[in-house]
């Protein structure tokens, strides 16, 4: 997506404005959002900062731009698969999921810019692109439903949700996998969803256990680290000042720094937590599996329920590492690293056939799909949404484990 060389002096291409997104998209997905100055992508495209302004007004008009459009790309190529299958259900489905495994993949850097750098839109910006989403969303519903009449309208969501998130797996890693072989894996891992059994599933009762009454009152510094990881999540790390947090938790900013010696601190803090529960939940994982599937099995519950448990950690984890100092950074983005290998080699091991990048690719729209269901309120209710979300994501590993 690197923008061509500007024209000879005096002349302005008249690509001028897509020049200006790709640069922008590009500098956005490699350094995020607040890194990047107008001038940045100015320079990017070949023409002075003040330039720019002819075309967008703002930084963040820019992003808009690029994102809408990449939507009404995915909407054009989803409508023009259902079109060549004149509505029939069962006809349309392989079209449809290969059109938007393609589509997925040859705007894979939009799609991991919608992901990591969506919240900075404008809202009005936000509004739009949910509204010809879910416009776009609700035809595919319906399809569905005809595929799975046994299912209510609930579960049919859950379930095109879940597809979505398969989708969207491809923006959060770079397995070098050739473009074929690429969308039909990702193909054959949504189909997968869309077939899974489990939902609706039963709920399973919570084992009962002694709790005692008196629960005792969270420490200043833990307060403080979970008002300031809700905060993190929902504005995004830039966004939140230390007088916010003070504000939260009722005390004055500068009061915070007896607890943390800067911002940074707190978010390495919460950082540090998730990798320490992931952690642990690998370690009991291997610890207990009889071989390589029940270990992913047990493993798969494991970060399902530690997600729905660590909703705010989680996020913040995933998003707000590029935050950090770089020798925080640095050392978190290893642990993730090194947490997600763990999954790519018990998934060969359980499957010897299985390359690297194949395993990497299921593996990461597996864990897409538990990460993202528990953060849609439209789920929240739903009682048995970690056995849900553990067994979708198990079911994307077994169908990778299939001979294609």
């Amino acid at each position: 997506m690197t923008a061509e060389l500007s024209p000879p002096r005096g002349r302005r291409p008249r690509n001028r404005k897509a020049q200006l997104a790709d640069a922008a998209a590009e500098l956005f997905g490699k350094r995020g959002y607040h890194s990047v100055a107008v001038n940045d992508i100015a320079a990017a495209a070949g023409i002075t900062g003040p330039a720019l302004y002819r075309h967008f007004p703002n930084k963040q008009a820019l992003l808009g731009h690029v994102l809408l459009t990449g939507v009404d790309v995915l909407i054009e190529h989803l409508d023009a698969a259902i079109a060549e299958a004149h509505g029939d259900v069962e006809r349309c489905v392989g079209p449809l999921l290969h059109a938007a495994a393609e589509v997925s993949i040859e705007q894979r850097e939009l799609t991991a810019l919608w992901r990591w750098q969506g919240r900075h839109l404008h809202a009005a910006d936000q509004q739009e692109i949910r509204r010809r989403m879910g416009a776009s969303l609700a035809r595919y519903i319906s399809g569905l439903r005809g595929l799975r009449p046994e299912l209510g309208r609930a579960d049919t969501e859950l379930l095109a949700f879940a597809v979505m998130s398969v989708y969207g797996s491809v923006g959060d890693h770079h397995a070098n996998l050739a473009r074929e072989p690429f969308e039909r894996l990702l193909a054959r891992l949504a189909e997968s969803v869309i077939r899974c059994a489990v939902v609706p599933a039963v709920d399973e009762p919570a084992a009962a256990g002694w709790r005692s009454r008196v629960q005792p009152a969270p420490s200043r510094r833990e307060e403080l680290l979970s008002a300031a990881t809700r905060l993190f999540r929902d504005h995004g790390y830039h966004a939140v000042s230390m007088e916010d947090i003070g504000a939260v938790t009722g005390i004055a900013g500068p009061s915070i720094y007896k607890h943390f010696a800067a911002k940074s601190d707190i978010l390495l803090a919460s950082c540090r937590r998730m990798a320490d529960r992931l952690r642990l939940g690998l370690d009991h994982a291997l610890a207990e599996a009889t071989d390589p599937t029940d270990a992913l099995h047990r493993l798969t519950r494991s970060y399902a329920d530690t997600v729905q448990r660590s909703d705010d950690l989680i996020a913040v984890y995933t998003n707000e590492v590029v935050n950090l100092p770089e020798r925080d950074a640095k050392e978190l983005r290893r642990l993730q690293r090194g947490y997600v290998a763990e999954w790519v080699r018990l998934l060969r091991e359980s499957t010897p056939t299985l390359s690297e990048a194949e395993a990497r690719v299921a593996v990461h729209a597996a864990l897409t799909v538990i990460n993202d269901l528990p953060r849609s309120r439209r789920f929240a209710s739903r009682p048995a949404l970690t056995t849900e979300i553990a067994e979708l994501a198990m079911t994307v590993l077994r169908e990778a484990a299939q001979p294609s």
